[in-house]
């Protein structure tokens, strides 16, 4: 009955497939070998277990899919992870997962799926008529490997079909969309504009779907949906490194006035200086970036919810997220400035001081009290981890091998393939008038306050935000 535990851990062997790829890009051919193998020989989806739809995606699924294609891979990027006899079992496990989720589309008027659904029985009597726009429109990528790999355009339908239907409900007055949704009548009940929960991950799809499917409305979606944030959520000088003002911030807003709507912040939104690198705008998630680590720094993790007015937690847990690592990852790929080995170093500290527990690590009940919970999160070991791993080692495949890979949300590596970007069912989803494969030089966001060349290296050296607005940032989260 404890929904909080069960909805996610669905009873399926959940962190051992969560792990598999984070093995792989170890480098530990024989764990992964012997990981698979027990997923295979063990897991089942048959089971009276309801999960949500989205962290099923995320975890289950998307795992299966990159563990998948990590096997079948002819290049083996990551050494010989290759299985004796293996016969796409991990495929065939991922399909009849997917076949398991599919209810939650069926019966929705909008064609918004369900948030639960049971593995053995469908959508439950009793089921909600609400979701949040996170959950239900970041289907996308696990969907379309699935539907790209089988050849079958059911799943990538379904998902895409939600997420039209969302950017379809979005403000007339400022383009932003809420984040939670009645999936029968379209209304939204939660109002909140925000780049946290409940709306993190639809952003970061629209980017990640084009990137991987080259599909042009996901990229225009996209760039109407960053113009839109950048107009309506943004506060703070104009520029990061330059000019008066307060430090760059985005904040909640009311999706239909663009008003401000509380003064707290969450630790899912500090993704999103990651997805800033991914288009280019480094300046920017340079600023947002130094926000987050700040209020690292002064409880050495993130709490759940932090008020930036009172310069407190409003909720004060930490379970272990990623947000924070994948973002230091990405922004010192994107500038290779040592200070961000500096903040990765800072993290990995905090974790074995305060986290560590003796078997695993362990969710902190209380940032200020340092409390622990018996609760280790299935994403700590495929992305917290994974991400330290990958800043650290230069040398890895995932940055030399000259195969291009992309993270999914829950920090699955999948390879940027041209089997991904071509269809067979473009009459089922149909284009614009002109190519649904856009130009690279299509990709480019709104407000750009710098582009993706390297930073030049004169400044590579120095600390990447300028000490006075550093100061200014410390400041405001009460660390001086």
């Amino acid at each position: 009955s404890n929904l909080n535990i069960n909805d996610v851990l669905g009873n399926y062997s959940l962190t051992l497939i969560d792990a598999l790829d984070t093995l792989a890009v170890m480098g530990n051919s024989s764990e992964f070998q012997k990981a698979v193998k027990l997923v295979i020989d063990t897991v089942s989806f048959d089971k009276d277990s309801t999960v949500q739809v989205f962290e099923a995606t995320i975890r289950v699924l998307g795992s299966l899919l990159s563990a998948h294609i990590i096997i079948t891979d002819t290049k083996q990027p990551f050494g010989d992870m290759t299985i004796k006899d293996y016969d796409n079992e991990l495929l065939h496990l991922a399909h009849d997962l997917a076949v398991r989720l599919l209810p939650a589309f069926e019966n929705t008027k909008t064609g918004i799926p369900y948030p639960r659904v049971n593995l053995k029985k469908g959508v439950p009597p009793d089921s909600h008529n609400e979701t949040c726009t996170a959950g239900a429109g970041s289907l996308l990528v696990e969907f379309g490997i699935l539907s790209r790999l089988l050849g079958d355009s059911t799943f990538e339908w379904v998902a895409r079909r939600a997420v039209k239907a969302l950017w379809s409900l979005r403000s007339n007055n400022t383009g932003l969309l809420g984040n939670v949704v009645n999936i029968q009548t379209g209304h939204w009940v939660g109002k909140q504009s925000g780049l946290g929960a409940g709306s993190d991950s639809f952003y970061e799809y629209l980017l990640k779907s084009y990137i991987l499917f080259g599909e042009k409305e996901d990229l225009e979606m996209f760039n109407a949906a960053y113009q839109n944030i950048q107009n309506h959520l943004r506060r703070g000088r104009e520029a990061c490194n330059e000019g008066e003002g307060d430090p760059p911030l985005y904040v909640n807003v009311n999706m239909y006035t663009g008003q401000l709507m509380n003064t707290w912040i969450d630790s899912l939104q500090a993704f999103f200086p990651g997805l800033q690198v991914l288009i280019g705008d480094v300046e920017d998630a340079i600023c947002l970036h130094a926000f987050y680590y700040a209020i690292w720094k002064r409880y050495g993790a993130l709490p759940e919810r932090y008020n930036w007015q009172l310069q407190a937690p409003d909720v004060p847990f930490y379970p272990l997220r990623p947000e924070l690592v994948e973002s230091t990852y990405l922004l010192y790929q994107a500038t290779k400035n040592p200070f961000y080995l500096h903040v990765g170093m800072d993290i990995l500290q905090s974790l074995e001081k305060y986290t560590k527990a003796k078997c695993g690590y362990a969710t902190l009940h209380h940032v200020v009290e340092k409390t622990k919970e018996d609760r280790m999160e299935s994403f700590f070991l495929s992305e917290t981890c994974k991400y330290l791993y990958l800043l650290f080692d230069e040398e890895n495949p995932v940055h030399r091998s000259g195969n291009k890979f992309m993270f999914t949300t829950e920090g699955h590596v999948v390879s940027v393939d041209e089997r991904f970007r071509s269809s067979l069912w473009e009459d089922i989803l149909p284009a614009g008038e002109d190519s649904p494969k856009a130009r690279a030089s299509e990709l480019k966001a709104a407000n750009f306050s710098s582009n993706c060349n390297r930073v030049p290296d004169e400044r590579r050296y120095l600390l990447p935000l300028k000490s006075n607005y550093m100061r200014q940032i410390d400041r405001m989260v009460g660390l001086i």
